[in-house]
């Protein structure tokens, strides 16, 4: 990372937290393992969605143990209106039953366990760690992929080598909350399809550097 970029780091984060604040409301739950399922629902859907089919949801599974024996057919009526539905009911049911029966009816709450759990990736994984128990992470998704390297910030082909250089880069009071905002930043205006610089609060602090679709590690302007 050069040294300009160095420098606008601070700024970009004062800016995001004056935009899109440091705290974000979390999902409706009641336990832990709640928590983890609605993290596991929200992979590709939005958070209006999830919390829509969570109150039920929640309701007529009370226990992890209800969700390990339910039916995979009956947890897909519960939230078939989420994106990829039928995988994430599947993935629901397994990951109880491995709750249930490797860990006694208690989450893990280390990176490496759970991990070990059906639909539980770095992402997931990272944000119940933050959510659940305050421990400082930053979760990898497709928005911080992208702006990252946009930024300067990062210039890994994976989200793990980007998570790794970020943890490198970001103060850690700021791991957790860089992922909702860069999320919310990513859907307003540093799409994937475009860069909306125009009307970017963060213009003159970024590079607009991205790696080029073939993956050669070559960079070119926006």
């Amino acid at each position: 990372m050069t040294q300009i970029h160095k420098n606008n780091v601070q700024e970009v984060l004062r800016k995001l937290d004056e935009i899109y604040g440091t705290t974000k409301e979390g999902f409706y739950h009641q336990q832990d393992w709640q928590l983890l399922i609605a993290i596991m629902l929200s992979a590709q859907s939005t958070d209006k969605q999830v919390d829509e089919v969570l109150p039920a949801l929640f309701q007529r599974y009370v226990d992890v143990g209800d969700m390990a024996e339910a039916p995979v057919e009956e947890i897909e009526s519960y939230i078939h209106s989420i994106g990829l539905y039928k995988n994430k009911a599947k993935n629901s049911k397994l990951c109880c039953q491995q709750i249930v029966e490797q860990y006694n009816g208690q989450v893990p709450d280390t990176m490496e366990k759970l991990l070990t759990l059906a639909g539980v990736g770095r992402k997931t994984a990272n944000l119940f760690l933050s959510d659940a128990h305050g421990i400082p992470g930053i979760t990898v998704d497709t928005h911080v992929f992208r702006i990252a390297r946009r930024l300067g910030w990062a210039k890994g082909k994976n989200p793990l080598q980007v998570e790794e250089e970020l943890q490198k880069v970001l103060p850690e009071e700021h791991w957790i909350r860089i992922n909702f905002q860069l999320i919310y930043h990513g859907r307003a205006i540093c799409t994937s399809r475009k860069a909306h610089c125009e009307k970017c609060p963060l213009e003159q602090f970024c590079p607009k550097i991205d790696t080029d679709k073939t993956g050669n590690g070559q960079t070119e302007k926006l």
